[in-house]
């Protein structure tokens, strides 16, 4: 029987696995640079956990993996971070220290959602969390960082969008009037059962006479209180003193129930159907809601899946780094000096690869080829005699005598 992945995951082999790494690596160090710390957190949780900060979405109700352990638990595989970081931070207490708490993570996610394009089943994302301060300088610093993050990659083809879902004020009395909006719409019973829960879920509706029903209704924006018009109106001024460019989308609805205030999404032009890269927004009540102390909190997951399609569609995926040398021993007495010479450069920062086998020089000069190597070296009896080889550049075909103990300076010049 041949076995292959399950259908919907990404997976990530070489050289694109270089890409992948690079990716996480570039966002961890920008949101790091910002002073957030790493949180290393399990990939799966109490189910109740998730069920109830989101029951009406679709993430929570149709998309999660859930099944019971063999204590009779039910454990979900996190569909995605910012509940788990969330929970970590109340049950060892970090925020009954300095405020706000500042923390970031990353890894897989999991959605039992219909794979498509930029759409998968696992998925792998950075999150960011700032717990403790309604500061609008901070969803400022969020935003910022999440727009710096994905510029570090040389991605320049995207948008920022924003919003404000306001206080709790502020929604009710927009839901009153959205709700009477609702019951006029000729809609499905799932769907009126839906709205029912969070009637803002319609406007994040993918169907396309759904969309066109809620073109009229109205808008959250028209009706934030005082405080909220304020604090949204800070974060924008801020963000225009920041030089980052915005655009306003009063429709945007995040896909779980948990935001309020200041909500954002930046969407790549190359991406069709699946343009979202990354995304997030304030949370005032989860902490309470899932047992923590009533603060407010703002957080962002980056997709590391989108980010490479964005790359690839944009042309800007970077060149895979290759070995700098490709040592070939020939003989049984050389392979015992070529393993340490090949120690000695690889703690020196060099990327070195060995042939193995009792491979003929030939064949061991086209693995030198196809491992694209920067330079390669024969290493035999006369080699070890003379106490210095021949390294050969392949692009080239140029070749210089270097001694043996010159290597590592030789190849700091390169």
């Amino acid at each position: 029987m041949k076995f292959q992945a399950p259908k919907g995951v990404s997976e990530y082999l070489p050289p694109k696995s270089q890409t992948f790494s690079w990716v996480r690596n570039q966002f961890a160090r920008v949101i790091g640079s910002n002073g957030y710390e790493l949180v290393e957190l399990p990939v799966f949780e109490d189910t109740e956990l998730f069920t109830r900060i989101g029951a009406s979405t679709d993430v929570v109700s149709k998309e999660m993996y859930t099944f019971e352990d063999r204590g009779g638990r039910s454990i979900t595989l996190r569909p995605e971070g910012t509940v788990g970081a969330l929970r970590a931070v109340i049950e060892h207490g970090l925020d009954r220290g300095s405020l706000p708490v500042k923390v970031y993570y990353s890894g897989a996610y999991f959605r039992a959602e219909r794979p498509q394009a930029g759409r998968y089943r696992q998925f792998y994302s950075v999150g960011a969390e700032a717990i403790g301060s309604e500061d609008p300088a901070l969803d400022a610093e969020m935003i910022a960082m999440a727009d710096s993050a994905f510029r570090s990659l040389g991605l320049s083809n995207f948008t920022l969008q924003m919003t404000s879902l306001g206080d709790s004020a502020s929604r009710a009395a927009h839901r009153v009037d959205l709700v009477k909006f609702i019951a006029k719409l000729d809609l499905d019973e799932a769907t009126r059962e839906r709205a029912a829960l969070n009637p803002l879920r319609l406007f994040d509706d993918k169907r396309e006479e759904i969309r066109s029903a809620m073109s009229d209704a109205p808008r959250l924006l028209d009706y934030l209180s005082k405080e909220s018009a304020e604090h949204f109106a800070q974060v924008q001024e801020l963000l225009t003193a920041l030089g980052i460019k915005f655009e306003i989308n009063p429709r945007m609805v995040r896909g779980l129930d948990y935001y309020t205030g200041t909500t954002f999404e930046f969407v790549h032009h190359q991406l069709g159907a699946q343009s979202g890269i990354g995304g997030g927004g304030r949370y005032d009540g989860l902490m309470k809601e899932i047992g923590g102390q009533d603060i407010s909190g703002i957080g962002f997951g980056l997709g590391v899946d989108r980010a490479i399609l964005a790359l690839e569609a944009e042309g800007k995926v970077p060149a895979p780094t290759t070995s700098d040398l490709f040592l070939i021993p020939l003989g049984v007495e050389s392979k015992a000096r070529v393993l340490q010479l090949a120690a000695e450069l690889r703690a020196s920062g060099l990327i070195v690869e060995v042939a193995y086998g009792d491979k003929s020089l030939k064949s061991a000069m086209k693995q030198a080829d196809k491992s694209a190597a920067r330079y390669s070296a024969v290493v035999g009896e006369s080699e070890l005699s003379a106490g210095s080889v021949e390294v050969k550049e392949m692009a080239s075909g140029a070749s210089t005598s270097v001694t043996l103990s010159a290597l590592s300076k030789f190849f700091a010049s390169k």
